[in-house]
């Protein structure tokens, strides 16, 4: 025996056509499968039986099954259990309550050859009722989900939703099968069809987060064009949500009134559609009105009556950024991305929240994301430099005691009592930093005259810096870069890296580095974007930047060197080129 959400070998997109034949011509196609267990139902009573039916055809009208199930809580793997079996003729209506019965046991093998039965006699008689058949096939393919057959299970589904459109079961069923050979883009679409005629289905709202982050991680952030199309249910069907389900509330109450009850069953269903959709219409107008006060108290009565409905999240979210009620709208936008995982407008609205609590780094974040999605949003590209320009300034540390220490002039006296001068201060310095002749690890760059300072922390690293950048002298640059070890370059960058900085130290690794010392320039990369702000810098970067970034990396992956490969150089350029 099988199980529903069983995965099953040798998956794939083998499935029969969904073009089945039309009823009046399903007899061939049903026989044939069923032929082989026919002859044991043909006995003494068979003419007798056939008879009845054909003055049942006649003289009365075929209700079907009568269900009512709670949309919550759907089994969509039980059979379609009849309130009134002798609203079908009484040979079908038989065979089709002994399936019910041993499905209920667990023998879906033997339930399957009832329904075969059940739906060959169906269409040999010719009767014309579609939404009878249509459950027949319906509850013939939860035999074959439960017993692992998913493509006849799929077969069948179409048939019952091609005899009766938009009913819940047979979609649910078909996507489950659907969804155990794999094929996830057809499961999406019929889970969502499915919540399309009632959200309340939890099991679909499960099953369609589930493959959501499955088709994310198959086709990437382009997964949307690649479904099929989720077709509109109209709202005839969405009122009608389950089979058979007119007639049931007449039937349902008749029974009660014969037991003694008096309390009338109302369609509960449709009247809590009408006024959801009744508050949600409200909603929106109090918004274009900009009553967004009055527009959140509509969309949390909607809520009450369907909280897993998306869009309803992100319009209050909406009305609470109007507000300045930033962490209720991020509230709102967790909720929605839980139910959706990929809602454009959720992560929008998300990181507007954000950037109104001020958390400009996740306000990145989010904003990056939208743009993943979709790379085309203008207004989405705006926020994120703005974003992002927040971000640079809120994280500099204010520098204003550095800028005002008090300068000491020390004068240094030499071994003959003489006062140094400023230029042998400087060449003092210098050599000690650079190191003795025979000490060549800084001198083979190439560059005999270096920096007149002894950078020992970052203040000191980033006033040379921005003397560097403000006369955008790349030589001068690369003269900086040779005189501080790589594994330093990040604590003495400190959380000044910026735009400027960054492409300012790119030209000299590129121009002036790279032909002297490859593996200082490797070196120097492999730290750079451990920096505190290279992650947010790297956003930042425009066509011509990126474009001296990968010339870089280029020129760097061509040099043959015993410390590193092409390949890892390759993997380098990842943390820049994304």
């Amino acid at each position: 025996m099988g199980n529903a959400q069983r995965k099953f070998p040798g998956r794939g997109d083998g499935g029969p056509q969904t073009e089945d034949k039309p009823p009046s011509t399903a007899k061939k196609a049903q026989t044939k499968r069923g032929s082989s267990e026919k002859g044991s139902y043909q006995g003494a009573n068979q003419a007798k039986e056939q008879g009845q039916i054909s003055e049942f055809k006649r003289n009365g009208s075929y209700a079907g099954d009568q269900t009512s199930p709670s949309s919550s809580g759907t089994d969509s793997s039980r059979p379609d259990v009849p309130v009134d079996s002798g609203a079908l003729p009484p040979a079908i209506a038989r065979l089709k309550s002994q399936g019910n019965e041993l499905f209920k046991s667990g023998q879906f093998s033997e339930a399957l050859l009832k329904y075969t039965q059940a739906i060959n006699d169906f269409t040999e008689a010719e009767i014309d009722s579609p939404g009878d058949l249509s459950i027949l096939f319906s509850n013939r393919a939860a035999c074959f989900l439960k017993d692992g057959n998913c493509s006849d299970c799929i077969q069948d589904s179409t048939r019952a939703l091609e005899l009766q459109p938009f009913t819940v079961k047979p979609l649910l069923r078909r996507a489950m099968a659907y969804e155990s050979l794999e094929r996830y883009r057809q499961a999406y679409v019929d889970y969502k069809t499915v919540l399309q005629i009632d959200s309340g289905v939890q099991s679909a709202n499960d099953s369609v987060n589930r493959i959501t982050r499955l088709l994310i991680d198959q086709d990437g952030h382009s997964w949307r064009d690649k479904l099929p199309e989720i077709p509109a249910v109209p709202i005839s069907a969405q009122q009608n949500k389950w089979e058979g389900t007119s007639g049931n509330c007449e039937q349902t109450q008749q029974k009660a009134n014969e037991s003694g009850g008096t309390k009338p069953v109302q369609d509960t269903g449709k009247k809590t559609e009408a006024l959801f959709l009744s508050h949600k219409q409200e909603g929106n107008d109090f918004v274009k009105k900009g009553q967004y006060k009055d527009a959140i108290e509509k969309y949390t009565e909607c809520l009450k009556l369907k909280p897993s409905e998306t869009a309803v999240y992100t319009n209050r979210a909406l009305c609470n950024l109007k507000l300045n009620q930033y962490e209720e709208a991020k509230q709102d936008c967790d909720s929605a991305l839980q139910l959706e995982p990929s809602n454009m407008k959720a992560f929008y609205r998300r990181a507007m929240a954000h950037k109104g609590l001020q958390d400009y780094a996740y306000c990145v974040d989010d904003l990056k994301e939208v743009l993943r999605l979709d790379p085309n949003v203008a207004e989405a590209e705006k926020e994120l430099q703005e974003a992002a320009d927040l971000l640079s300034k809120q994280s500099v540390v204010p520098d204003s005691q550095e800028k005002h220490r008090k300068k000491i002039q020390i004068q240094e006296v030499n071994d003959h009592g003489e006062e140094e001068t400023e230029n042998a201060r400087d060449r003092k310095e210098v050599n000690h930093h650079v190191g003795t002749e025979g000490d060549n690890e800084i001198n083979h760059c190439g560059y005999e005259n270096m920096f007149p300072l002894q950078l020992t922390n970052a203040y000191e690293f980033g006033q040379a810096l921005n003397a560097v950048k403000s006369k955008e002298d790349v030589a001068a640059c690369a003269k900086l870069l040779c005189s501080v070890e790589p594994e330093n370059l990040p604590s003495l960058m400190s959380n000044k890296l910026e735009v400027e900085s960054f492409t300012i130290i790119i030209q000299a690794l590129d121009s002036h580095l790279l032909q002297k010392d490859p593996k200082l320039v490797y070196r120097h990369l492999v730290h750079l974007h451990e920096a505190e702000r290279f992650k947010m810098v790297s956003l930042l970067l425009g066509k011509t930047e990126r474009e001296q970034v990968k010339q870089l990396f280029d020129h760097l992956s061509t040099v043959e060197s015993a410390q590193f490969t092409s390949d890892d150089v390759q993997n380098l350029a990842k943390h820049y080129l994304f």
